[in-house]
């Protein structure tokens, strides 16, 4: 049965940011929100938490995973960063852009794409993701839409109605129920390969 977290949206309680964090450190799977919409998360170390996400999602190795990073300097420890997008990032940052890039030794290689070695990266701002980030370190993530679903969950009563069997823990909150934008950067220019809720004008880019 999945526990049930009442967290202050604003405020995060510590004492249960960091029983949220010692279910992730023993490989449990977590719902929380995010500033876009619900994500599946897990400790990026524990494989069989990372299998326990894509069997939920109904996903292969090839589709694209995500690093949720309390900040910039986590980034740049996980994935290649030149000058150029560094200062796109920081721009974006913390906000709803994933980033697809190329990943560093610092990523295992089972959550980067198998031929293409890239990962998608983001720092969201939403408080209580926020401090649990700042608890664990960088954390996997993956948009939490189930089989079937043409839309992110958004109701954490819903999520534990559908999930209490596979969850270690569901946290409360409210997000837009959103994706994020994607922006590639794997390329000679970055490239908006997917349109969600950030505006890419924001951060000076076109969607193409």
């Amino acid at each position: 049965m999945a526990q049930f977290f009442a967290i202050h949206p604003q405020n995060p309680q510590p004492r249960l940011i960091k029983q949220a964090a010692e279910l992730l450190g023993k490989g449990g799977v977590l719902a929380v929100p995010t500033d876009s919409h619900y994500a599946l998360v897990a400790s990026m170390d524990d494989k069989n938490a990372v299998d326990t996400i894509r069997q939920l999602r109904g996903i292969d190795e090839r589709h694209l995973l995500a690093l949720l990073v309390p900040d910039l300097s986590e980034l740049g420890k996980l994935a290649k960063v030149d000058n150029k997008q560094y200062r796109l990032l920081k721009l974006a940052t913390p906000g709803p852009f994933t980033f697809v890039m190329e990943a560093t030794r610092e990523v295992p290689r089972r959550l980067a794409h198998p031929s293409r070695k890239t990962i998608g990266l983001r720092v969201p701002d939403h408080p209580v993701v926020r401090a649990l980030l700042a608890e664990t370190g960088p954390l996997l993530s993956s948009t939490l839409t189930l089989p079937g679903d043409e839309e992110p969950l958004r109701d954490p009563e819903e999520i534990r109605d559908r999930l209490d069997h596979a969850l270690a823990g569901v946290v409360e909150g409210v997000c837009p129920g959103e994706v994020t934008t994607m922006i590639d950067l794997t390329g000679r220019e970055p490239v908006v390969a997917r349109q969600g809720r950030g505006d890419p004008a924001a951060i000076g880019l076109v969607e193409q």
